[in-house]
């Protein structure tokens, strides 16, 4: 029995194939290529945060606001494997101030001519400060085309970037490898935007710091140089550490000036060129000064630099100088430099009004200085006085009352000399104890009138040249003839210093109640037959409109030039 039902069973074939529904074939293989392409994405994402990731260590890690903007357009191309790229930095006014460019050629950017000044999808995306992504820069409206000799460029993605919620400027990049910008290269770009807008602040605030540091260094080196040096050069030390510190071509500082006057040039840090009318014939200029607001201003236009440049940029900075006069800082940069910032103008105030402070404590200093010194000259001029001309007084009449006694002879002689020898040194300590001692009225006695022209112009000579006075010089001068016994003697020394190649030079001046004379003699070559004539006229002139006399005695040994004037009659009274 058991034999026989295994014998009914139907026998398999060994080569007959195994097969599976189409319908759960078909969704095996969809499944399996969703995992492979969601791999494939997972890869790819991870790659580009990895991009992302680099691209904002790459922004980061930099202080310096040129190499940070420059950075962040470079990593911006790599990111989204764009062919070229540009960061344009946002002026107050608008457009753009910076356009920091990568992927074109110096000969390409060269044959452009002009950056872009913010037209057209640049100016669309600075008037509204959201992304812009497009696959065809053509197509759109706002594109207002290339200009001559630029390279074609097809899709564009356009994204601000913020610092401090304010838009500091866009990234803009066109061409990517791919053939168009996608939903993920906006958020990658985005992303990376939001990273350089803190990099940006850190730079800015990194700059501002080190600029601050500057400022402070060179302002505490300017107060010890003022305070240290001759007060004549603290406007010069002033214009050239404000002209370092602001980068501008040209900085002066100008006074006040009265009704119909020209304002006095104080101090620059670019030699004796301009004008300061110039200046202050340009309105706003002007309105800055008269109100005392410091002003920054886009253009100063007709002020000529000393390089040859066109002026640009300029700012205007009033403050309070010297013993608290008016004074105002106008610096001024080239026309193709960027214009100065509200930092700059902030800084340049305070430099301002400390320089002024230091100018003023070293005014003070330098008065009393001469306080000092003019008290020690009153006591060196009391002491020559009241002990040394009265001692050398004393020796002369012991040594008159001796030659007396001796009756007439050579030794009489010899004392009658000596005592000559004591009257001139007399009369040179008295002409030393009237330069010493103060100076009487605005304009000054005619004693020291002439002692500080002999100073002035007798230094030009090998040996200073002297002066000496006899009689009661001051007493017996007014105004008009002071002024012309101080025109003849600077004429006179003058003539002496250019013409007579003298080594030395004496002015001599004897008053009486009758006429003042004066002598200018000289040890030089003599006059000779063309030299000094105008000069000679102009003096003889001057001697005839005051009835006096001008007289010339030269010879090859020196020469010697009188003056003699009369006394006005109501000074002999």
């Amino acid at each position: 029995m058991r034999a026989a039902a295994t014998e009914r069973r139907p026998a398999i074939p060994d080569d007959e194939p195994i097969t599976f529904p189409d319908a759960p074939r078909a969704e095996l293989d969809r499944a399996l290529g969703e995992l492979v392409e969601q791999a494939r994405k997972v890869l790819d994402t991870q790659g580009r945060l990895r991009a992302l990731v680099r691209a904002n260590r790459a922004v980061v890690s930099h202080l310096e606001l040129p190499v940070v903007l420059r950075t962040i357009i470079e990593a911006a191309v790599e990111l989204v494997g764009a062919r070229y790229g540009a960061l344009g930095v946002i002026a107050e006014g608008g457009g753009l101030e910076q356009f920091i460019h990568v992927g074109m050629s110096d000969d390409v950017v060269s044959r452009i001519g002009h950056l872009p000044e913010g037209h057209g999808l640049l100016g669309a995306l600075i008037d509204d400060p959201r992304p812009i992504r497009l696959d065809s820069i053509a197509d759109d409206p706002r594109s207002s085309g290339f200009p001559a000799g630029h390279p074609p460029m097809t899709a564009f993605l356009g994204v601000p970037i913020t610092v401090r919620d304010s838009v500091y400027g866009n990234l803009y990049l066109t061409d990517p490898v791919s053939g168009g910008f996608t939903e993920d290269d906006e958020q990658l770009v985005k992303a990376l935007a939001a990273n350089a807008g803190f990099a940006i602040d850190n730079a800015r605030l990194y700059a501002e710091t080190v600029a601050r540091q500057a400022w402070s260094a060179s302002a505490a080196e300017m107060t010890a140089s003022i305070l240290g040096s001759d007060a004549a050069e603290a406007h010069e030390e002033f214009a050239s550490r404000a002209a370092a510190l602001l980068g501008a071509r040209s900085v002066v500082v100008l006074g006040t000036a009265e009704a119909d006057e020209v304002a006095p040039m104080l101090g620059r840090n670019d030699g004796p060129v301009g004008d300061a009318g110039l200046l202050l014939d340009n309105d706003r200029v002007r309105s800055a000064v008269e109100g005392g607001q410091p002003t920054r201003l886009e253009e100063l236009s007709g002020y000529p630099l000393a390089d040859g440049g066109e002026p640009g940029p300029a700012l205007v900075v009033p403050f309070d100088g010297k013993t608290g006069s008016p004074e105002v800082l106008i610096a001024v940069r080239a026309s193709d430099e960027a214009p100065f910032t509200a930092f700059e103008l902030e800084r340049a105030v305070t430099f301002s009004r400390q320089a002024a402070l230091a100018m003023e404590l070293a005014e003070a200093r330098a008065d009393r200085e001469r306080v000092a010194l003019l008290e020690d000259r009153a006591r060196i001029a009391r002491d020559l006085h009241d002990h040394v001309i009265q001692q050398l007084f004393g020796v002369g009449l012991e040594l008159q009352s001796v030659q007396s006694a001796l009756g007439a002879g050579r030794l009489a002689d010899r004392i009658d000399g000596t005592v000559n020898s004591l009257d001139d040194a007399i009369a040179q300590i008295r002409t030393a104890i009237f330069s010493l001692s103060h100076q009487q009225g605005p304009g000054g006695s005619l004693r020291h009138r002439l002692l500080d022209i002999v100073q002035e112009v007798g230094e030009g000579l090998p040996r200073p040249a002297t002066v000496s006075f006899s009689g009661p010089v001051d007493l017996v001068s007014d105004a008009a003839l002071a002024d012309d016994v101080a025109a003849f003697v600077r004429e006179g020394l003058t003539n002496v210093v250019r013409h007579a190649g003298a080594d030395t030079a004496t002015v001599d001046v004897v008053a009486s109640a009758d006429e003042i004379t004066v002598d200018v003699a000289d040890d030089g070559a003599g006059i000779g037959e063309t030299s000094r004539r105008s000069g000679l006229a102009n003096l003889s002139e001057r001697a005839e409109r005051r009835a006096g006399v001008l007289s010339v005695e030269s010879t090859p040994q020196g020469t010697r030039l009188r003056l003699r004037l009369p006394v006005p009659a109501e000074r002999v009274r």
